[in-house]
């Protein structure tokens, strides 16, 4: 395993539209233990390979205490909304308040090639939506209603908090 360097805001190829992987090798299963590892290390929810500079369609997140890998992963349902605030791995120290569906069925393959179904509300389902996003060129400042730094995001708790 090897630790990836993330891509920043800028860099194009985080607005390309990703490709489907169709070779499911040993080659996969590195790249994808180098995203979970570099994930963790970043201490991000989710990574898309994009992000990497890899342009596949390709994720990988937390899902509290399990990692799930999701091979060329497109959202089959939807339901609801919620407005809540993001960051990026790709936009260190931006957040932004995103509007995303509240649950979200996924369908996609595992590293082995295998057919697999996520469902997710609350948090999995709006990093589900984030990294594919990322496979779509689409990043999270494109759909925030608004951006925070993160000086106004510690004003804001302060707020909440009296």
């Amino acid at each position: 395993m090897a630790l990836r360097n993330i891509r920043r805001q800028g860099d194009p190829v985080l607005r390309k539209k990703a490709v489907p992987v169709t070779r499911f090798n040993e080659q996969l299963h590195r790249l994808l233990d180098d995203m979970v590892e570099t994930m963790i290390k970043a201490q991000g929810a989710g990574l898309a390979a994009p992000q990497i500079g890899i342009s596949k369609k390709i994720i990988v997140l937390r899902d509290e205490d399990k990692i799930l890998e999701i091979i060329n992963p497109e959202i089959t349902e939807s339901e609801g909304e919620s407005i809540d605030i993001e960051g990026c791995l790709s936009f260190p120290g931006l957040y932004g308040e995103v509007p995303r569906s509240a649950r979200v069925a996924v369908s996609g393959q595992d590293r082995g090639g295998r057919e697999i179904r996520v469902s997710g509300e609350g948090f999995l389902a709006r990093v589900l939506q984030h990294e594919i996003d990322h496979l779509h060129g689409i990043l999270f400042v494109d759909r925030a209603v608004r951006l925070y730094t993160p000086e106004e995001l510690q004003n804001l708790a302060r707020k909440d908090k009296s």
